[in-house]
């Protein structure tokens, strides 16, 4: 079997499993992303050289598997949200340094609390609207996710000339950015217009956020690889490398569209 085709199931398979969990119930999506995320955290520490891991999967396990939607329900889940927030903007902000930070191993886990285990805890309620579950919430967002990577590609390779971050990523290129930043706006349209979920204008606005933080999402996420000296962070999926590498726009974006929907919407 070739490379070719070792991607293309192991993307069916992949977004099959996604896909099911999300229409099924509120509780496999959940489960799932519960899963996805102690590997993603499984191979972020991998990455950084956490060494015990175990510590940073439980607390995420802690945090969405405790059912904590009763902190949905009050305020205090703002001050997750705010440190969250603060500390992804430090790392889009680091992205600019050209210096690689060195941490620690209480500053390892530290990034890897804050980096993985809360993002992922706020992809997990974020389809929760009025604590009623909004699965095509997820579906329109992966499906914006899609657009952005594609025509960020299609674009940049046969126009992008000018290199987003050439140091951290090398074939990204501006050109790129902004292909894939323009037909994510026309997807947020197209779903604003024909779904019943959110007006035209809510939509636009979240396509902006999925397209903009989640490009940096991808970017971080490559920072910390050059950091390593790796190519891809596991190799769970055949042909595409680690499940971090797939979901790292996905939960990087979450907190921001979660800050988005449910606090100034």
């Amino acid at each position: 079997m070739n490379n070719f085709s070792t991607r293309v199931i192991s993307a069916i398979v992949y977004a099959a499993v996604f896909i099911f969990a999300i229409v099924f119930s509120p509780n496999t999506f959940i489960g799932l992303i519960t899963i996805f995320g102690s590997i993603c955290l499984w191979e972020f520490s991998k990455i950084v050289k956490i060494q015990n891991p175990i510590i940073p999967i439980v607390a995420l396990i802690a945090l969405i598997g405790l059912n904590f939607q009763k902190i949905l329900e009050t305020d205090k889940i703002i001050y997750l949200l705010v440190f969250c927030l603060l500390h992804s903007t430090y790392l889009i902000i680091d992205l600019y340094r050209k210096n690689y930070t060195k941490r620690d191993t209480v500053l390892k886990g530290f990034t890897a609390l804050n980096y993985v285990v809360l993002p992922f805890f706020f992809l997990a309620f974020l389809p929760f609207i009025n604590n009623h579950y909004q699965p095509n919430l997820i579906i329109y967002i992966i499906l914006i996710i899609w657009t952005n990577d594609s025509f960020a590609y299609i674009v940049g390779k046969n126009f992008g000339k000018t290199k987003l971050f050439e140091r951290i990523s090398p074939k990204k290129t501006i050109e790129g950015f902004i292909g894939g930043f323009l037909f994510s706006i026309f997807a947020g349209f197209l779903i604003g217009r024909y779904s019943d979920l959110f007006s035209v204008q809510n939509w636009l606005i979240i396509a902006i956020i999925t397209s903009v933080i989640g490009t940096f999402g991808d970017l971080v996420e490559s920072k910390f690889k050059r950091q390593a000296n790796v190519k891809d962070s596991g190799t769970i999926m055949p042909g595409h490398g680690g499940l971090l590498d797939r979901l790292d726009s996905l939960f990087f974006l979450a907190p921001f569209v979660y800050l988005y929907i449910h606090y100034l919407m």
